[in-house]
This record gives C-alpha cells, sequence and structure tokens, in this order.
C-alpha cells in the first residue's frame, strides 16, 4: 500500500555559516578555520568538555570559562565531537579571542567566530532557527512540486521517459531504470556510474536490502527496488547481475549534492515507476488513484468509494504476486508486515498469514488499518490462514461457532420456558416485578422458575460476574423448540 503523500518530510535543512556573517544585528566575525561549515543546531556550554552532550553540527557558543590553559586539547575535543563551529563571546571572561584558541581552530580546521560583548547567545540561536525554519518552508516547497509534477508526468502518453526526465530535473542529476536501461540527465563520472551498477545489483533480491545509498567520485547514489523482478520477456541490455540471474526493476539516481528532501522525491518516483511498469497494466483505477492522491493529498478524493479492505500479511511468498491474487497493485512490501488496500473481499493465500479489515470507506481507513494488524495478531495466535476484524466488544472476542458451543453447554439444564424466564429477569436487572409484567405471568412465578434456574445451574444468580457470563450464553443461544419447565 504505497503511501509517498504521508511519507515523513524531509529532514531539516542546515544553515550555511556563511549566512550567519552578513547579519549586522549579530555582527559576528570570521577569525579562523574554514569560512563555510553546515549549521544543524546551536548550543551553549562553559564545560572544558561538552562534546558528551553534543549530537554534532552544532554552533557552539562560549565565553571561555571553561576553556582552561590548554586550547588545543579544548578544539581537539570538540572538532572530534563534530562540532561545525565555535562562536566566542568576548567579555565578561576573555576581553579578546585568545590567540591560542585561534591557533588551536586554525590547527583542526574548526571555524571560529567572535560574538561580540552586545550580542547575546540567545539572538544568535533565534537567527540559526528562522533561517532553518525558512529552509524547511522551501525545501517541503520543493518537495510538494516534485510530487506534482511527477505525478503530471505519470499521465502523459510516455509516462516511464517523462517521469525519470522529471526526475532528473528535480535532484540536479541523473537517474537510470534497470533493466530497461533508461535514463535522464547529464550522466556522472565513471567511478560514479560504475559504483551505481554495483548498487542497483543490490537491491530488490532474496535477502537484499530494498533501498540502498553509496558516494563515488563526490556524488551520492542510491537505488530503489520497483517491487520485483522484471518479466523475462524484458532483456537487459546491459544486465547489472551476473548472467543468467534474474532481472529485477530498480530505479538509480546519482547527484553531485544531496538536499534533504532528495529521498522523498526519490521514492515517490518509485512508487509511480513500479506502478507503470508492473506486470499487468497500471493505468487503472489504482493507478488513477495514487495520482489524485499525490496531486491532490485527500485518499477519500482519491479512491473510489469502495468499501475497502486493509490487509495485513506474513509469509514466505512474493508480496506481488500476494497482491496480483488480491486484485489489486496497492501493496507496500518493503515493512514488516506486508501491507494491502483492495476492494475484492480477500481470501486465505498459500504461504501467508493474513488479517483482513472491516470493509471501510476511504476516510476511515487509518481505523482499518489498525483493525487488519489486530487481525493478523490473531491469526498469529491461532495459527489460521486468515482472520478478519471481529465485532467490538465481548462478542467480538470469541468467534461465533466457540461462543454459541458455550452457550448450549452451559444452558443444557434449563428449559426453552426457563430460559426466557432468566433472559427476561436479567434484562430487567432482577426486578421480580417488572419481569413479571414483561412475561404476563405472576411474580411468585417469576421467583420460583429464577430459583429452579439457579438450583439447575448450580450458579449463585446474585453474582454480577455469573448474570455477565449468563447474559452473554443466552444472546448467543441457539432456539430450543418445544415448551418444557
Amino acid at each position: 500500500m504505497a503511501a509517498p503523500p504521508t511519507a515523513p518530510p524531509p529532514p531539516t535543512a542546515p544553515v550555511a555559516l556563511g549566512a550567519l556573517l552578513p547579519d549586522r544585528e549579530l555582527g559576528l566575525r570570521h577569525l579562523a578555520g574554514p569560512a563555510e561549515a553546515d549549521v544543524h543546531g546551536v548550543h551553549a556550554s562553559e564545560m572544558a568538555d561538552p562534546s558528551p552532550y553534543l549530537l554534532g553540527g552544532e554552533l557552539l557558543l562560549t565565553a571561555g570559562a571553561g576553556l582552561g590553559t590548554d586550547p588545543d586539547g579544548y578544539v581537539a575535543r570538540l572538532a572530534e565531537a563534530g562540532v561545525a563551529a565555535l562562536g566566542f563571546g568576548v567579555a565578561p571572561v576573555h576581553e579578546q579571542v585568545p590567540a591560542g584558541l585561534a591557533e588551536a581552530c586554525a590547527h583542526h580546521g574548526l571555524p571560529l567566530l567572535e560574538v561580540p560583548p552586545g550580542t547575546p547567545f540567545s539572538a544568535v540561536a533565534r537567527t540559526v532557527w528562522r533561517l532553518m525554519a525558512g529552509a524547511r518552508t522551501r525545501e517541503l516547497r520543493r518537495v510538494t512540486e516534485a510530487q506534482q509534477s511527477l505525478a503530471a508526468a505519470a499521465a502523459r502518453p510516455d509516462p516511464v521517459p517523462a517521469v525519470l526526465s522529471r526526475l532528473a530535473a528535480s535532484l540536479g542529476g541523473h537517474v537510470t531504470l534497470r533493466p530497461d536501461d533508461r535514463s535522464a540527465g547529464n550522466p556522472p563520472p565513471p567511478e560514479a556510474a560504475a559504483a551505481l551498477r554495483a548498487l542497483l545489483a543490490r537491491v530488490g533480491r532474496a535477502g537484499g536490502p530494498a533501498t540502498a545509498t553509496d558516494q563515488a567520485g563526490g556524488w551520492h547514489l542510491t537505488a530503489h527496488a520497483l517491487g520485483g523482478p522484471a518479466p523475462a520477456a524484458e532483456p537487459a541490455p546491459e544486465p547489472a547481475v551476473e548472467p543468467g540471474a534474474e532481472a529485477v526493476r530498480a530505479l538509480g539516481t546519482a547527484t553531485p549534492a544531496r538536499a534533504p528532501g532528495d529521498h522523498t522525491i526519490a521514492s515517490v518516483a518509485a512508487v509511480l515507476l513500479t506502478l507503470l511498469t508492473a506486470h499487468r497494466p497500471a493505468a487503472g483505477p489504482e493507478a488513477a488513484a495514487l495520482t489524485r492522491l499525490l496531486l491532490d493529498g485527500d485518499p477519500a478524493a482519491a479512491l473510489s468509494p469502495g468499501p475497502w479492505h486493509v490487509v495485513h500479511a506474513r509469509g514466505t511468498g512474493d508480496p506481488q504476486a500476494l497482491a496480483a491474487a488480491l486484485g489489486t497493485v496497492l501493496v507496500d512490501p518493503r515493512g514488516d508486515p506486508v501491507r494491502l488496500l483492495t476492494e475484492r473481499e480477500p481470501g486465505a493465500r498459500p504461504g501467508w498469514r493474513l488479517g483482513v479489515s472491516a470493509p471501510a470507506a476511504p476516510g476511515a481507513l487509518p481505523s482499518a488499518d489498525a483493525q487488519a494488524r489486530r487481525a493478523l495478531e490473531r491469526a498469529e495466535a491461532a495459527r489460521t490462514p486468515l482472520a478478519r476484524h471481529a465485532a467490538p466488544g465481548f462478542s467480538g472476542l470469541v468467534g461465533e461457532a466457540e461462543a454459541r458451543a458455550h452457550a448450549a453447554a452451559l444452558l443444557a439444564p434449563l428449559s426453552p420456558v426457563l430460559r426466557e424466564t432468566l433472559r427476561g429477569w436479567l434484562a430487567h436487572h432482577g426486578g421480580w416485578d417488572r419481569t413479571a409484567a414483561a412475561l404476563g405471568v405472576h411474580r411468585n412465578t417469576v421467583r420460583q422458575r429464577v430459583a429452579r434456574c439457579a438450583e439447575l445451574l448450580g450458579r449463585d444468580l446474585d453474582d454480577p460476574d455469573t448474570r455477565m457470563e449468563l447474559w452473554f450464553a443466552l444472546r448467543w443461544e441457539e432456539p430450543l423448540p418445544g415448551p418444557g419447565g
């Protein structure tokens, strides 16, 4: 059940150190080390060794209270912890940046900034967060526009090359589809091209990953499996694997730089290309639904009214074959369990345990997904090939056959008349007069019959647990023919 629109948003882009220097209100001055670095956060500390409290990528702000007499050792610890840059606030501890600190930063390649006395550390942090928020907004906008352009490309008469071309433009790099040997964008250098071929050979195979990443020749590489082996009738002009091995469809990307949203964009393209290159034509309602979902971001508007069934599955078979057997291409094979969405009534499939939700409208799919997960847990616990969502409440916790068998055994000593009286008495919460009026008998008759029920059942009818169990059984009992007493 592919869901690129609900994928997590891209991580926040870092702030370039150079973006802080022109800010006149901050008045920062670059003193030593590289002039550029990627800042992922801000942290202030006066500890002699703050490295245990750092994640890496921070602009560390300090007034030098913990600097001590060994600035080189201090800077070495920060560089080893992955600090992006050091901001040193002059006054009140130090009237100026110590010369030894600047020398150490130059030696270890750590950018050093001077923070003037009139600039609070909080102002530096606030500026970094503001720049990061702006970068995140721009990246989210870029991802959204890329999703829309990819969906539009998928609707063109020749969709596969259109999607590849659009993806290459969105990433600013090179993309390739194997084993079709289709590509778009500027080719990477030979070293990166060879590494990309090796990466594509790894994904999508038994025991291998569904996605993989690498770097070569300064280029960033990714490979995405596209849902299973390619048809045997489609040979690969340049096989990326050993001769005779089954060709696996995969999408590869190579970019000279990497932005936070690139993975999300490539994942959307991988889903579209999976549909477009599926064994059966993908130009049907499922592909149209996905396209509308990408464009509109509204599952209820994208899918037909249904009803739809969510299926959770675990097994040893091919998820794509399972999807085909259930009449759908809406499958997410990369998680555990495999998840599918189908309009057909699912049945048991060899090699799989299935949990099936109740029929649901598109707007109720999140609840149906939870139902399917619980149903799969019950199927695995009971070792049955398929379990369906049970009705809510106690009646849904026990199967119908088991419930009726328990009711028959528990109520066997009672005649139909006694059962009818017991049912009325429980329904009226043990009220003698109301039960008598409902049954059209004298209240003493009710008392006698209820006492007879307690005697035959060997139960205390004043016990609320007993009353609950009897009420449950009476609701499931099979009607008995004929009168009796």
